[in-house]
């Protein structure tokens, strides 16, 4: 199978791949937002500190498939030893992919169906209260939900279905080229607006005093959060893109190349968001609020605001539809590599399902906006996110660790040996007991903490 196995055709592919999956909607309406209040500068140091502890698992994740030339279902059978039973979590990618996707595809939906009004117009003129009903109104469209997760589930098992070079790596270099142009104008035209400076000073400006307000635990369990979910690490995404990898060049380095891009976006829609909110003297806030009604009332209140807005908008669904391409791979190699389905019959069957499991998602905030799961005012969609991020995201990296630092898994050397292939940085062996026993420590507190969040207030 690996000798058959179709390829990334450069290096750039591969790098532009692997941070496309990584950089998501949480870049934007999180990690800005966690900044500014948590700190500036001082909390981007300790993000920094807590994405180098948390990076081996990507490079694990890359390792697992560059080593086995599959999806982490296939690998978790061929690569331990035998009498083993590390095939038993083997569905574990699938099942993550899925959950991502049942509520990311009705969120990328929301970008794209916003690109369009737009860029027709029908923002403009409204006040923040138009604006906010507006939104209301399109999330109680059972249609408008429906269609906008149709086109998205339709163009990513179209993307896939044209293969691995000539689909996937294809298209989403020419999303991230896109994506990292219109973040720089973006960037450009916010930083000149009048006050900017201000925003700039909220957003970066080193603030201990804000840290030591909310306390020095709630800023580092907020980073090391911020930093697992940031790396798209797992549910085996970053597995299926090492097993397309060649091994001229070593992983380590490749990883932080990723990293550093990742951040780099991060950062950067902050100064997009801070000095526009500050010039016009509205309070940020995160989540769906910042993008679909804060900002589109900063962009009617800025000279060429449909311009402005609309190219906002299309970075946004770059940066949805790069993570769902590439979430949307890894479901369909599992189905070729683990079921020996042809690709274009697996990206079919997939359409169908990936369909159905969206549909509860894209429904939640009309037909099934009854169904509150954690009490009043959530939704499907938080569900969903929790089930993912609190559960199957921590238990994934946990297995990785284990399966690639103890010797009943796939063992510490090969998994050395595998990473320190070809040119490069060569990854430290003295972290093996850190990689055992430290960094399962830390994944078990944020997991608990994630619970106490939720349930504890």
């Amino acid at each position: 199978m690996s000798q058959s196995r179709e390829m990334l055709g450069s290096r750039l592919g591969f790098l532009l791949l692997s941070a496309g999956c990584a950089i998501g909607l949480g870049n934007v309406w999180r990690f800005p937002y966690i900044t500014g209040a948590y700190g500036g500068a001082v909390f981007v140091g300790v993000y920094l500190l807590c994405l180098l502890a948390v990076l081996p698992v990507m490079i694990m994740e890359f390792a697992v498939g560059r080593a086995s030339r599959s999806n982490m279902g296939r690998a978790l059978k061929v690569l331990p030893p035998e009498g083993t039973r590390w095939h038993m979590f083997s569905r574990i990618p699938l099942w993550g992919s899925y959950l991502l996707s049942m509520f990311y595809t009705t969120v990328t939906g929301w970008m794209l169906a916003y690109c369009w009004h737009s860029l027709a117009g029908n923002l403009a003129g409204l006040d923040t209260a138009g604006v906010a009903a507006f939104f209301g109104s399109t999330l109680a469209s059972p249609l408008e939900q429906v269609l906008g997760m149709t086109i998205v589930v339709g163009a990513g098992c179209l993307v896939c279905a044209m293969g691995v070079q000539k689909g996937v790596e294809r298209v989403v270099k020419v999303i991230m080229v896109g994506l990292l142009a219109i973040l720089v104008l973006l960037v450009v035209r916010s930083l000149t607006l009048p006050g900017a400076g201000a925003g700039v000073s909220f957003y970066l400006a080193p603030d201990v005093g804000k840290m030591q307000s909310v306390g020095w635990y709630a800023v580092l369990n907020a980073a090391m959060t911020q930093a697992f979910f940031t790396l798209s690490v797992g549910i085996g995404n970053m597995t299926i893109f090492g097993s397309y990898q060649s091994k001229d060049r070593s992983l380590t380095g490749e990883a932080l190349w990723i990293m550093s891009l990742d951040t780099f976006v991060a950062i950067m829609a902050g100064l997009i968001i801070f000095p526009a909110c500050f010039a016009f003297s509205v309070a940020p806030d995160s989540g769906p609020g910042l993008i679909f009604i804060t900002l589109p009332n900063i962009f009617n209140a800025m000279d060429g605001g449909i311009l402005w807005g609309t190219l906002f908008f299309v970075f946004m669904s770059c940066a949805a539809l790069s993570t769902v391409i590439g979430v949307f791979e890894n479901i369909i190699s599992y189905s070729v590599d683990v079921s020996g389905m042809p690709r274009r019959r697996a990206c079919a069957v997939h359409f169908v399902c990936l369909w159905l499991a969206s549909l509860p998602c894209a429904l939640g905030f009309n037909l099934l906006a009854g169904f509150q799961p954690f009490g009043p005012g959530s939704c499907v969609l938080d569900l969903e996110d929790f089930l993912l991020s609190n559960n199957l995201l921590p238990f994934g990296c946990l297995l990785f660790l284990l399966f690639c630092s103890w010797r009943r898994g796939w063992g510490w050397d090969n998994f050395v040996a595998e990473v320190n292939q070809g040119q490069g940085m060569r990854f430290p062996r003295f972290m093996k007991y850190y990689l055992r026993y430290g960094l399962p420590c830390i994944i078990l507190l944020v997991f608990v903490m994630g619970y106490v969040d939720k349930f504890g207030k």
